[in-house]
């Protein structure tokens, strides 16, 4: 869940920048950070020294492995100095998940430095899957019925919210998809329709990974998930949230076991929940996909958001 920082133009499907007018501005993109820059900050906050060795693979904004003086290998990301609490969130929400024998790692340090908030955990056994096979979508179908009402007794904060008729902090944003092109404002016409009619939040007692996709886990050789990583967005919501993220994952990597996804979704779902759940992704991917990849990835994720609501009997299909 990024900040906003520099920002670029608005460009067109086509890939052109859009022209300035009065109707279109820059638009943010998320803040990147530098290995080096942290470590020194983590060592002169905490006196901590850990050894950079190099970049984790995928990811978006980032995490790499470092060394602990006493010789063990753990994984540092970042986020912004403004969400620190979603550090602490987070870890919390992780120990809850391995009380429940989800995965999830230990966080070993938590620090809020000038730039940003250093995150260092632990270093899970696995390695991100290469291509997709059922074993592990059914392994992480399994992880999302561990992680069903765990939080029934915590008194941790409300359901996280949705941001379908306002925009989120640095990310769900509205205003990229209003003026990137047709196909873009009519998908959020339909979001924003749907929001009117919807809570804020989807209220819940599960702890919901908010980034629950195959980049986000790791594996052993038969596919099976032995992590999930990237717990920073972590929050209480309805757990269903995290299987559409899934599902939307899938269209563009295994579409066959995407649909499969889809109709447990369809038949396990609450009417509301579904299209909340459809709403959020819908906006949360075709703008980050306007503001930091391409005019392919754009197209893309309106085609799979147009897909994944004709599936279903909730709403009619978004127009071309």
């Amino acid at each position: 869940m990024p900040q906003q920082a520099k920002r670029v133009p608005a460009t067109t499907a086509s890939g052109r920048p859009v022209k300035k007018t009065a109707d279109v501005v820059d638009l943010p993109r998320a803040a990147r950070w530098r290995t080096e820059t942290v470590l020194a900050e983590l060592t002169a906050a905490t006196g901590v020294r850990l050894t950079d060795e190099g970049r984790c693979r995928g990811g978006q904004i980032g995490a790499c492995y470092v060394r602990w003086p006493d010789g063990h290998r753990a994984v540092l990301t970042c986020l912004p100095s403004e969400h620190a609490d979603w550090a602490y969130r987070g870890s919390e929400l992780a120990e809850i998940a391995r009380a429940a024998s989800v995965p999830a790692p230990r966080y070993e340090l938590i620090a809020e430095l000038p730039s940003v908030t250093a995150i260092v955990q632990e270093l899970l056994p696995g390695f991100p899957p290469n291509g997709v096979n059922r074993r592990t979508v059914e392994s992480m179908i399994e992880i999302n019925g561990r992680l069903r009402g765990l939080l029934a007794d915590w008194d941790g904060p409300p359901a996280a919210p949705l941001y379908l008729r306002t925009d989120g902090p640095g990310f769900c944003l509205h205003q990229p998809m209003s003026r990137y092109d047709g196909s873009t404002a009519r998908l959020l016409s339909a979001i924003e329709s749907a929001g009117t009619d919807l809570p804020p939040d989807l209220a819940g007692d599960d702890v919901t990974h908010f980034d629950f996709h195959l980049e986000n886990v790791l594996v052993d050789a038969t596919g099976t998930v032995t992590g999930v990583v990237d717990w920073d967005g972590a929050a209480r919501a309805e757990g269903s949230l995290d299987l559409m993220t899934l599902r939307f994952d899938l269209a563009r990597r295994a579409p066959e076991l995407g649909r499969w996804v889809g109709g447990l979704l369809a038949k396990s779902a609450p009417y509301e929940v579904w299209l909340a759940s459809w709403a959020h992704m819908s906006l949360r991917l075709v703008d980050w996909a306007i503001r930091e990849l391409t005019a392919e990835d754009v197209s893309a994720w309106v085609r799979v958001a147009t897909e994944v609501l004709e599936e279903s009997d909730v709403v009619p299909p978004v127009g071309g």
